[in-house]
């Protein structure tokens, strides 16, 4: 299998059949990458176990942080048909991220990425790899060794992240914990997910619980990384 590298070389122009809110969409090439930075990441299949458990959800993960370097967009590409790729992405919440159908395989085929999957009923489909596009030319490009099966190694968020900005930083998440109707909670919250860090909420603690886990007994109580951080003022100073 010849996968070929095409950093240096423009994109190939291709007109992608999308769908958007139950409409047809045609989306070029230019639309998606002229005058933009542009982090690509091309799998086999929506719905399929690695793509769905780790691929596209660390990128949508690490979208906002993308964006903070310099990256204006995210782009998820797949072999599959427009309404595969939008169901896709409303089943994985994969709200920081353009979902783009390479029905025909035309995009993947002018990348030289295009693999025949036929043996395991797939037909033709892309071979897993990402790519840093700038103004239409490839800058960069992470592309999964020739090994069987579906490598994942080197085209993760991760690790493109870390070719943009090795020094960017990245939270394993913040655990919050909440009343119903606390303005406070909600300034916490979406301030957190700008930051493109995960949360998981546990509402309903009561007050001595706070203070036994280190907190003063307000609301909220954040941990970040697994350490406490405090309240909603703790948290902006720090992320600031």
């Amino acid at each position: 299998m010849n996968l070929e590298n095409k950093e240096g070389q423009k994109v190939p122009e291709v007109i992608f059949k999308t769908r958007k809110d139950g409409d047809w969409l045609d989306v070029s090439t230019k639309d998606l990458f002229a005058g933009k930075k542009v982090v690509v990441f091309s799998l086999p299949g929506a719905f399929t176990p690695t793509c769905s458990s780790t691929h596209l959800p660390r990128y949508n993960d690490l979208a906002p942080i993308f964006k903070e370097n310099g990256v204006d967009s995210v782009i998820c590409l797949s072999v599959n048909d427009g309404f595969v790729m939008e169901a896709w992405g409303v089943d994985q919440e994969a709200e920081n991220i353009q979902l783009i159908p390479d029905g025909n395989g035309e995009f993947s085929e002018g990348m030289g990425m295009l693999v025949d999957k036929s043996a395991i009923g797939f037909g033709k489909r892309s071979w897993r790899y990402s790519m840093l596009v700038n103004d239409g030319v490839v800058e960069k490009q992470f592309i999964e060794p020739d090994k069987p099966g579906d490598p994942f190694e080197v085209s993760d968020a991760d690790t493109m992240l870390n070719f943009i900005n090795k020094d960017a930083v990245v939270s394993d998440g913040a655990t919050v914990f909440t009343k119903v109707g606390c303005p406070h909670c909600k300034a916490a919250k979406e301030l957190l997910t700008a930051k493109g860090i995960k949360i998981t909420e546990v509402p309903g603690l009561k007050t001595y619980a706070l203070k036994a886990m280190g907190g003063t007994g307000t609301y909220p109580l954040i941990f970040l990384d697994g350490k406490l951080i405090g309240g909603n003022t703790e948290l902006t100073a720090l992320l600031k």
